[in-house]
C-alpha cells in the first residue's frame, strides 16, 4: 500500500547524502571506448576460432548473405540504418558520434586481431561462454559511457531509457532468435554453442546493467 503524502521520510539523511552523477570527461571516454572495444574484439576472436556465431545485425546479415548470395557489407550498412537514424533522432548526437567511433575501431581490431592472439586449441563450449563474457564486459563499458556498436545495442539502450526495460534482456532476446535461425544452415552443435555464448554476454549486461544502478553520465 502507498505511504500517505503526509508520512515524513524515515532516511532523510540518506536521500540528502545521494549524490548527483557527474558526467564523463572526453578523456574518460576515449580510454573507456578503447577498453570496451578491445574487449570485445577479444570475445569475437574466441567465437571466430571455435567456429561460433554472432547475434546483433552482424549476425542477421550473415544470414542474409547465406541466404540471399548479397555481399555481406551490403546487407550489414541497409540492416544497421534504422538504428544509426534511431540513435541520432532519440539517444543524441554525441552517442551517435561516439558509437560511430566504435564500430570504425572494432573494424581495424578485428583485422589485426590474428597478428597479436592465435590459439592453438580451443574448446567450443568454453570459447563460447569465455568469449560471452568477455564481450558482455566491453559492452557494459561502452554503455555505461553512452555507446555502443550498433545494431541491437542502440534498440535495448532506447528502450531502456523510455520503457525502463532492461538492456541485457532485451539484446539477450534478439541474438538468441538470430542464432536460432542459423539452424537452416549451420549444424545444431555450433547453434547450441553460439546460443550458449549469447546468454553469457548478456547475462553480464541484464545482472549489471540497470536503470538507476549506474549514475555516471
Amino acid at each position: 500500500m502507498p505511504s500517505s503524502p503526509a508520512t515524513p521520510n524515515p532516511h532523510p539523511a540518506t536521500q540528502a547524502a545521494t549524490p548527483a552523477a557527474t558526467p564523463h570527461t572526453l578523456f574518460e571516454d576515449g580510454v573507456a571506448i578503447f577498453t570496451g572495444v578491445l574487449l570485445i574484439s577479444v570475445g569475437v576472436a574466441f567465437f571466430t576460432s571455435a567456429g561460433l556465431l554472432t547475434g546483433g545485425t552482424a549476425g542477421l546479415a550473415f544470414l542474409l548473405h547465406y541466404a540471399t548470395g548479397i555481399g555481406f557489407g551490403k546487407l550489414f550498412f541497409v540492416v544497421n540504418l534504422p538504428f544509426y537514424w534511431l540513435a541520432l533522432r532519440k539517444l543524441g548526437r554525441a552517442f551517435t558520434v561516439k558509437t560511430f567511433i566504435a564500430v570504425l575501431l572494432l573494424s581495424l581490431l578485428t583485422e589485426l586481431q590474428s597478428q597479436f592472439l592465435q590459439f592453438s586449441q580451443l574448446q567450443p563450449l568454453y570459447a563460447a561462454i569465455a568469449g560471452g563474457l568477455i564481450t558482455g564486459t566491453g559492452f557494459l563499458v561502452l554503455f555505461r559511457h553512452r555507446c555502443s556498436l550498433g545494431g541491437v545495442g542502440v534498440a535495448a539502450l532506447y528502450l531502456q531509457d523510455r520503457y525502463g526495460w532492461r538492456a541485457g534482456k532485451i539484446q539477450m532476446a534478439v541474438d538468441c532468435c538470430i542464432v536460432l535461425l542459423a539452424l537452416w544452415t549451420v549444424e545444431p552443435l555450433r547453434v547450441a554453442g553460439s546460443i550458449a555464448g549469447a546468454v553469457a554476454l548478456n547475462l553480464v549486461l541484464a545482472i549489471n546493467h540497470r536503470p538507476g544502478r549506474y549514475m555516471g553520465t
